[in-house]
């Protein structure tokens, strides 16, 4: 777990990714477990989370640092968005059903396929442009995103501040109430 003096923007994310990672190599492990549904919730919940918030900060941060900064976030928007409709399908599913394997997978491999290119391209640069203390704060208000986020995916959604900011709260309200009655982990 991230401490206060670790709670840099990259150090969060990249924390955040291990994290994922040892869920997808739990899920590909134990294809037949009993609790595959709920550690597929599980995961999808983690990854809207940390979705929301690389979409409040992080991107931003990008668009406002680097020089290419809005075509790559843009392009990590769209991975989301993507992501978004998949983990919308699989969420929809039950592990006996024909569909929720290949969604699963697709899943797995797109996620893998983001976290490489962030990890590859986008978190180096942010270190390179952004002080200690920028990322410092970057990470912070990721860390504290996260606490407040959708739990759920929302594809239709904003993406992008100020309406991401806005709505956000209100659509984790909601799924958290939905994540209760269901008995669906958070």
């Amino acid at each position: 777990m991230t401490t206060q003096t670790e709670a840099d923007l990259v150090t969060v994310i990249t924390e955040d990714h291990r994290a994922v990672e040892r869920v997808f190599t739990e899920l590909e492990n134990e294809p037949r477990a009993g609790n595959r549904k709920e550690v597929t919730d599980h995961v999808i919940a983690e990854l809207v989370r940390h979705s929301v918030a690389e979409e409040q900060y992080m991107y931003p941060a990008a668009r406002k640092y680097l020089d290419d900064g809005d075509s790559i976030a843009d392009h990590e928007v769209e991975e989301h968005a993507e992501a978004e409709k998949l983990m919308k399908q699989l969420e929809r599913k039950e592990p006996g059903d024909p569909e929720f394997e290949p969604l699963l997978r697709k899943l797995i491999g797109d996620i893998r396929h983001h976290i490489e290119d962030e990890e590859g391209d986008l978190l180096p640069q942010l270190r390179k442009a952004c002080s200690p203390e920028e990322l410092h704060r970057l990470g912070e208000q990721v860390l504290a995103a996260k606490k407040i986020a959708p739990t759920r995916p929302h594809p239709a959604a904003p993406n992008k501040p100020p309406a991401n900011l806005v709505l956000g709260p209100g659509a984790a309200f909601v799924d958290k109430i939905r994540d209760t009655l269901s008995g669906r982990p958070s």
